[in-house]
């Protein structure tokens, strides 16, 4: 069974208790590790950018999290104020509340704005469509409209619905999304198999506060 890489993964910590300890914790881990970003509250990206300048690790942090239904408004000044500190990923919540009434252009509206945003600064941005809440033709239509927004990758999970990332989700959306929009697979990922399977599917990027665990079992049962 092939290695997992330290650069598939976000290294998260999204926890409402998260302390400034706990997230300078993770940078630490991040940088030593080589893991693609560290991925922290809104309100430790100045904190994680401090910590991780010069390590190649990106900053990245989350936009309407977790529910996704703030007006497009607030979620634009949200991602400035984290661009603003620091922020060189975005990983947006789309309105899940409007797509299930069917306001599509609103939804395309809303991650338009922020991929505008995120060109604009030369960051990427990321859509949570969170695939537990949405049947097979959901997750379809809302892949459609994340890559006509101008979304750089679309992700599966916020990791507090009832159930992450699934392999038949992120084959799915390897089918249905242009070659150039990347999956994001988050939430739930226990095992190194699971990891495996995922990335297998067509994930290019894992979010996952089990980083160091995965990357662990690969250390003790090399391919």
């Amino acid at each position: 069974m092939p290695p997992l890489a330290a650069r598939l993964f976000d290294h998260t910590l999204l926890r409402p208790d998260a302390t400034a300890a706990h997230i300078a914790q993770l940078c630490r881990e991040a940088a030593a590790h080589g893991f693609a970003t560290a991925c922290v509250p809104p309100c430790y990206v100045r904190a994680a950018a401090a910590a991780l300048a010069g390590s190649g690790v990106a900053v990245c942090t989350v936009i309407g999290f977790p529910l996704g239904y703030a007006a497009p408004a607030a979620k634009c000044a949200e991602a400035e104020i984290a661009l603003a500190d620091g922020a060189t990923e975005l990983d947006m919540v789309m309105n899940v509340a409007a797509f299930k009434s069917g306001d599509d252009a609103a939804v395309q509206a809303d991650i338009a704005a922020l991929a505008d945003l995120c060109r604009a600064h030369g960051v990427l941005l990321k859509v949570i469509i969170e695939t537990a809440l949405l049947d097979a033709a959901e997750i379809t239509r809302a892949a459609g409209l994340c890559a006509a927004a101008g979304a750089d990758f679309v992700k599966t999970s916020t990791g507090f619905a009832s159930r992450g990332a699934s392999v038949e989700d992120v084959a799915l959306l390897r089918r249905v999304l242009p070659a150039h929009v990347r999956i994001k697979a988050s939430g739930g990922i226990r095992t190194r198999e699971g990891a495996l399977a995922l990335v297998a599917a067509g994930a290019d990027r894992l979010g996952s506060s089990n980083s160091l665990t995965l990357l662990a079992e690969t250390d003790e049962n090399p391919a």
